[in-house]
């Protein structure tokens, strides 16, 4: 499975929040991918995951995954929003690699990408 971000910004933020603060990662590449879903699709996975979690979702990595889990074993679809942790306003995205219009997703665009270097600067 692949998460991926509709916005860079809240790819790195989602990424960010995950590393040491002595590990600034160089090597990252920031891939821009067009994948055909229907907004309504979209919509309708938004409101039956809102409608499953409960109120404290962003601590129950649990729930999370066996939804994620769920999803990835059925081959439903390509594509599955869900809601960020990190900006809980904004969605990320599930990318099943394994489902049969994965060959579909286009590769717009690659390119290196790297943290500002102020946010690894550590206040003593």
């Amino acid at each position: 499975m692949a998460y991926a971000s509709e916005h860079l910004s809240l790819a790195a933020l989602e990424l960010f929040i995950h590393i040491d603060g002595e590990d600034e990662p160089r090597d990252l590449m920031a891939v821009e991918a067009e994948v055909a879903v229907s907004p309504k699709i979209v919509a309708k996975q938004q409101a039956e995951i809102l409608e499953r979690l409960g109120p404290t979702w962003r601590f129950d990595m649990t729930a999370t995954r066996a939804i994620g889990d769920e999803w990835f074993a059925a081959q439903d679809s390509l594509v599955m929003a869900v809601p960020s942790v990190v900006i809980e306003v904004e969605w990320n995205f599930l990318i099943n690699p394994r489902h049969r219009e994965f060959a579909t997703m286009k590769i717009v665009q690659q390119r290196a990408f790297r943290f500002d270097e102020r946010m690894f600067r550590r206040v003593h």
